[in-house]
């Protein structure tokens, strides 16, 4: 099998795992998680495609930009299937409500929702979208999409690269792997994206950078490491804060 070949494989692989696009069936060799993990940020490209056509769309029939932003944040839960709000409500229900490693685990494999599930993950919404509101407000809609949604996926990437698993299975489990080249390639992806946003970049990755130490360093003292839903709390977290920083410059 090629090189490109290999790359794109995993590229669908990663699709498959971080969205509900329609990637068709892989065939043998189908690569593994971790050979897909540098592909995150390159899904959060599509996904901000395809939420930058829902805003444009709400432009030309025009929508208010409150309405814009909450068919955007809603048609982004559409296209991830709520894959990182599940994370934060799982995560959010564990730490809160468990007294153990042990205990937190179980109650964030529980599909059931809780009070601090519902706190953390409505008000990291509602923070998300008010941000968005005053972004879109001066104008800047289609690079910020774009730029957030690629950022905060690298993100998922670098922690899982640098933190154990919680676990002996699950996605966290099987998806973690470290050194190489492709976290190098995330980044490289995740700079690119960046540079259209101007000096309010360096801002905005700052704020995404801290809100997913933050959550890396409380889910390593509290579980020992990370699991799927960290990761997809982490990807939440950080697009909440890439769009608080942001706010602050238009």
């Amino acid at each position: 099998m090629s090189f490109l070949s290999r790359r794109i494989k995993e590229l669908r692989l990663a699709g498959m795992l971080l969205s509900r696009l329609p990637m068709g069936a892989l065939k043998d060799p189908v690569p593994t998680l971790p050979d897909a993990r540098w592909a995150y940020p390159m899904v959060g490209l599509a996904l901000g495609v395809l939420m930058s056509l829902v805003a444009y769309l709400g432009m030309l029939l025009g929508f208010s930009n409150g309405i814009m932003v909450l068919l955007v944040v809603a048609f982004g839960v559409l296209l991830t299937g709520g894959l990182h709000e599940d994370g934060m409500a799982d995560l959010a229900d564990g730490f809160g409500g468990g007294q153990t490693k042990a205990r937190r685990l179980e109650i964030m494999r529980d599909s059931r929702i809780g009070s601090y599930g519902v706190l953390a993950l409505g008000l990291t919404l509602a923070l998300k979208a008010q941000a968005m509101f005053a972004v879109f407000a001066s104008g800047a809609v289609v690079w910020p999409l774009l730029a957030i949604a690629v950022s905060s996926r690298f993100f998922m990437l670098a922690v899982q690269e640098y933190l154990p698993p919680a676990r002996a299975d699950g996605m966290g489990f099987n998806a973690s792997e470290t050194g190489g080249w492709r976290i190098w390639v995330g980044l490289l992806v995740m700079i690119l994206s960046v540079i259209p946003l101007g000096s309010a970049a360096i801002a905005v990755l700052f704020a995404m950078a801290l809100a997913s130490l933050a959550l890396g360093f409380q889910a390593k003292r509290l579980i020992g490491g990370q699991t799927g839903d960290v990761l997809g709390a982490v990807q939440l977290a950080a697009e909440c804060a890439g769009w608080l920083a942001l706010s602050l410059y238009v």
